[in-house]
């Protein structure tokens, strides 16, 4: 691999980078947003190099792009790398994601508190009365 290709895929890398959040399809998500100006990108299709995993994809579904294309499957890269953390795998993420927050294996509560929820009560002001705000897709 020549430098440029792996300095490239320690870029890509989150535990070279000591953060698990920005994968690649994210970051190629908020830089097409960035250089197009918008959090929407309906007209574009959003390319990644294996199927997405929740994050990636709950990027995608977020920015609406009119479709994604992966070049590889996890069935595929599975004999060269593994993605399994403390409270899913990838191969049971979709069921342990459809729980109920209570029964997931990721320990969570609900803490309610009122005023947290102001600040959705202020997003129609800030968006011209629209709940979804300027310029969102809607589902079909």
């Amino acid at each position: 691999m020549s430098d440029d290709r792996e300095d490239h895929a320690r870029r890509q890398d989150p535990a070279a980078r000591g953060d698990p959040v920005p994968h690649a399809g994210i970051l190629a998500v908020r830089e097409a947003c960035r250089r197009l100006g918008t959090e929407h990108l309906v007209g574009a299709t959003v390319c990644v190099l294996a199927h997405p995993c929740p994050m990636c994809l709950g990027s995608s579904y977020y920015c609406s792009p009119d479709e994604v294309v992966f070049l590889t499957t996890r069935e595929a890269y599975e004999p060269h790398y593994v993605d399994d953390r403390k409270h899913f795998e990838l191969d049971t993420f979709d069921g342990e994601f459809a729980k109920e927050y209570r029964d997931r294996r990721l320990p969570m509560r609900h803490e309610p508190h009122e005023a947290a929820v102001d600040v959705y009560r202020f997003r129609p002001e800030r968006n011209g009365g629209d709940r979804r705000g300027v310029g969102a897709p809607t589902a079909r």
